[in-house]
């Protein structure tokens, strides 16, 4: 069986009746990957995938969106993001200046302007659930794919939560 949509074309099942799509978008002067999955095809709906089209759309708003959730933990110590963000500039040390973008003079907020936007994943059967619908992953270096932040939406497009790979 197959899906057909006017954003992602035909979606085919594979043989246990699961779904995938994948495609490298430009993101600024980078290319993130953008994978669409559903354990089984019965469980997307026309509106899951539409959802799906506008959040790729609006990858832009999404990413700002995530980055401010990121500042938003940082007034809390024991967040996630701190910890992230600190263990970060302990193992890069004096190579830090290297990776950041722009210098504030705020270390912790250059380092989040800094995070390269690696990849997205839409979870396409989680449309309306209490589980991520979309899984925005982040990272300082690019080699280094243990040491990243994920950003969780909802399918409405709000943060659910930012957790790191740990």
């Amino acid at each position: 069986m197959a899906i057909e949509h006017d954003f992602f074309g035909l979606l085919e099942s594979g043989p246990d009746g699961s779904i995938f799509w994948s495609e490298a978008l430009e993101f600024g002067d980078q290319y993130v990957t953008i994978d669409l999955t559903a354990p089984d095809q019965d469980d997307v709906s026309s509106d899951a995938l539409d959802v799906a089209a506008a959040m790729i759309r609006s990858l832009e708003s999404i990413d700002l969106t995530a980055r401010e959730a990121m500042i938003s933990e940082l007034s809390d110590r024991t967040s996630e993001v701190t910890e992230f963000l600190l263990q970060q500039q302990e193992d890069l040390g004096e190579t830090l200046h290297d990776v950041l973008i722009e210098m504030s003079g705020d270390v912790h907020i250059d380092m989040i302007r800094s995070l390269r936007l690696m990849s997205v994943t839409i979870l396409a059967d989680e449309h309306g659930g209490k589980d991520p619908f979309c899984v925005l992953e982040y990272a300082l270096d690019p080699d280094a794919m243990d040491d990243v932040l994920f950003v969780n939406l909802s399918s409405s497009g709000s943060i659910l939560s930012v957790t790191s790979a740990e």
